[in-house]
């Protein structure tokens, strides 16, 4: 099993999501789709895997149905399989190229998976306390789910559930 690897904050981190940001924009022209830089990398000072995680918010998930075959051709995997386990979400995955991979995942503008995003991005961003909590505990759960990406990510979710217990819906 391929192992878990977590590697300190990388400041290239932000121009790779800029590039693929470019590179998105370009096959997804829609004036009204926003383009975020979420997940770990997103977050100055927090390890994290390689993996530049990227929410595309868009108004209508046929909008990015309709696109599948142009993220296709640019090299992105779209991942059905995954819908079941968060419905309101498109997700592909660009394989690793350079020891980088890029997940894409596309949900509604301004819905709870974007709101969700967005907040736990910022305040990880925000708040050094929580940052290095969830940097403690990504340490320890790589160890202990070395070979199991999914159990590493499972055992995450009751922190980030916490975190997210205080957003506010407007």
């Amino acid at each position: 099993m391929p192992e878990l690897s977590l590697l300190e904050y990388d400041d290239a981190w932000i121009s790779q999501f800029q590039q693929v940001s470019v590179h998105l924009r370009a096959l997804f022209p829609l004036p009204s789709a926003v383009i975020e830089h979420i997940g770990s990398t997103s977050v100055p000072g927090l390890c994290a895997k390689p993996v530049i995680d990227i929410a595309l918010g868009v108004t209508a998930l046929h909008e990015v149905e309709a696109a599948i075959p142009a993220y296709t051709s640019a090299g992105f995997v779209y991942r059905p399989e995954y819908e079941h386990l968060i419905p309101g979400r498109r997700y592909f995955v660009k394989p690793e190229s350079s020891n980088l991979r890029v997940h894409l995942h596309a949900v509604l503008l301004g819905g709870l998976l974007w709101q969700q995003h967005l907040y736990f991005r910022d305040q990880l961003r925000r708040d050094e306390q929580l940052r290095e909590e969830y940097s403690t505990l990504k340490r320890r759960l790589a160890v202990v789910h070395a070979g199991d990406k999914a159990a590493y990510t499972e055992a995450k979710a009751p922190f980030i559930r916490q975190v997210l217990s205080s957003l506010i819906d407007p």
